[in-house]
């Protein structure tokens, strides 16, 4: 089932839509959005309150920060998108890292959240062709995600799916530009 999903920047205007989607646990375990954006010991000390906290003046500065998606007037999923040089995990990761991670005409996509009651809707595939058209209409000239690869055929565990899946991110025309040999996730981009 495809749900009719709008999309919106989030600004200071839409701040408090992203603290009712997100609840109380912060999306995911306390995260807010923040785990790709700063280094490991600073995220474990943030901890929940300060993680939102960081997320809350990025989005007071008016940096991007990610989309929001509405479905009948509420919000009902995120996607982070910004210049991939934010996403300072991105950047030091083994696996991951880019061979020009100085880049900021390259934008990153590296995770979503889906509320419980719109999961399985098309939200996220939608959230992620938004991405493409925010990011593009900002200047970048590619855009690249982080997804998992389904092992053997089978599909990851759920709580691994917040980045996405390589199916989804291939039906958005993106390709595979990197296979790490350390695990599951792939690095995908599309020239915009």
């Amino acid at each position: 089932m495809t749900t009719t999903v709008e999309v919106h920047p989030v600004d200071a205007g839409r701040w408090p839509d992203l603290v009712a989607l997100f609840g109380p646990s912060g999306a995911y375990s306390g995260c807010w959005c923040m785990w790709f954006r700063v280094p490991g010991a600073e995220f474990s000390s943030n901890g929940n309150a300060g993680n939102k906290d960081a997320l809350h003046r990025l989005v007071e500065a008016d940096e991007p920060v990610g989309l929001l998606g509405y479905v009948d007037g509420g919000p009902a999923g995120w996607v982070s998108v910004a210049p991939r040089p934010a996403y300072t995990r991105v950047l030091r990761s083994p696996a991951l890292k880019p061979d020009d991670p100085a880049d900021a005409a390259t934008w990153s996509v590296p995770c979503f959240f889906t509320h419980r009651a719109h999961r399985g809707t098309g939200i996220a595939g939608a959230l992620l062709d938004a991405a493409v058209d925010h990011a593009r209409s900002a200047g970048a000239a590619a855009l690249e995600g982080y997804p998992v690869a389904p092992g053997g055929g089978r599909l990851p565990p759920a709580a691994e799916l917040f980045t996405g899946t390589l199916e989804m991110f291939a039906n958005a025309g993106f390709a595979v530009h990197k296979r790490p040999a350390t695990g599951r996730r792939v690095v995908v981009r599309r020239a915009l």
